[in-house]
């Protein structure tokens, strides 16, 4: 049997507690970037080519679960435990605007003309904050059948996916209407909800069980059943010819979309994943997991050793790149350490 490769991962530091959330910006005339977020409170924001450190949103009160950059990586937004919705300004990494909840939330999504904000949570209500009138009152969609645990844009800006983390199934909405259209069915909650960057397909894992589906007809394309619980799956962008998923395991694993055959099994976390996403680009992709670390991973491996990715740890090196990006980025808050306590 043919040995499979192992990837050299760049291990991103920086968050106290677990990482739970990535997302990656649209390629911009500065670059990419990721922003993760973390159980610790403080969002980060990363060179998304090579993961060193930007700068940390310091402000929540409580857990974040979800966080976003829009289109040009000019805001991003957070959702948190504490109750609260927060945009930043993502050249200064001041607070904008914040916008209170009843209760824990769990997603929100920039639409693609980066007017609006989506926010969805444990109240049950998926919300649409106007981004040109941040003081006016949202829209509400009619209530969710259970929690959200994800949310998303398609079909430019005119639908929204959501899922719960309580039922199965992911809902499709019709913004106009604000009422669900249609219902794809899984068994299990779906922890993760992924719209193709071409946008033709929609990514999703439930309990140990990854499917695409067809973004316009919605019918189901391809399922694959994994070993273990998967927490998340992303498609690669380019040729849509590989996946990856993470899980329970703590292994991050690549997969050939049109055959489910594993390509790739990379370890180096030392707890569950609970987030993947590939690179806008496709050239690699991340991996947040329960060990508070960030790791990115090339598509193409080169060699089996680890290699450590420059932070803001007070490193010559890691600082002299940060300061780098900083000078580009002018004006951006950067905490001392790169770090807070939680």
């Amino acid at each position: 049997m043919e040995k499979k490769k192992v990837a050299v991962s760049k291990v991103c530091h920086g968050h106290s507690r677990p990482v739970v959330d990535l997302f990656y910006s649209p390629v911009t005339p500065d670059g990419y970037f990721l922003i993760s977020a973390s159980k610790d409170s403080n969002p980060m924001l990363r060179n998304g080519d090579t993961g060193d450190w930007i700068g940390t949103f310091e402000g929540h009160k409580g857990a974040v679960w979800s966080s976003c950059l829009d289109t040009n990586a000019l805001r991003a937004a957070s959702g948190s435990a504490d109750f609260s919705a927060k945009i930043w300004d993502a050249l200064t990494g001041n607070e904008l605007h914040s916008f209170e909840h009843k209760h824990i939330v769990r997603a929100c999504a920039f639409s693609e003309d980066t007017h609006m904000l989506l926010t969805g949570g444990v109240e049950k209500i998926l919300r649409i904050y106007d981004m040109n009138r941040p003081d006016a009152a949202p829209r509400e969609l009619d209530k969710t059948p259970g929690s959200v645990r994800t949310v998303a844009w398609l079909h430019s800006d005119q639908s929204i996916l959501s899922s719960c983390s309580d039922m199965g199934g992911v809902r499709l909405w019709d913004v106009r209407s604000g009422k669900i259209v249609q219902t794809l069915e899984t068994k299990a909650p779906v922890t993760s909800a992924e719209v193709s960057q071409d946008g033709r397909f929609i990514t999703t894992a439930d309990g140990s069980s990854v499917k695409f589906w067809d973004a316009n007809h919605f019918g189901l394309v391809k399922s694959y059943d994994m070993s273990c619980t998967v927490e998340s799956a992303s498609l690669e962008p380019k040729s849509g010819s590989k996946f990856f998923t993470g899980g329970e395991d703590m292994w991050v694993h690549v997969y050939d979309f049109f055959t489910g055959e594993e390509i790739a099994c990379n370890k180096g976390h030392h707890g569950p994943v609970h987030c993947v996403r590939f690179a806008p680009v496709g050239e690699s992709y991340a991996s947040g997991s329960e060990d508070g670390t960030i790791r990115i991973w090339p598509l193409n491996p080169a060699s089996t050793d680890d290699a450590e990715a420059p932070t803001a740890n007070g490193k010559p090196k890691a600082a002299a790149v940060a300061n780098e990006v900083a000078r580009k980025i002018e004006g951006f808050h950067i905490s001392k350490e790169g770090q807070t306590e939680a």
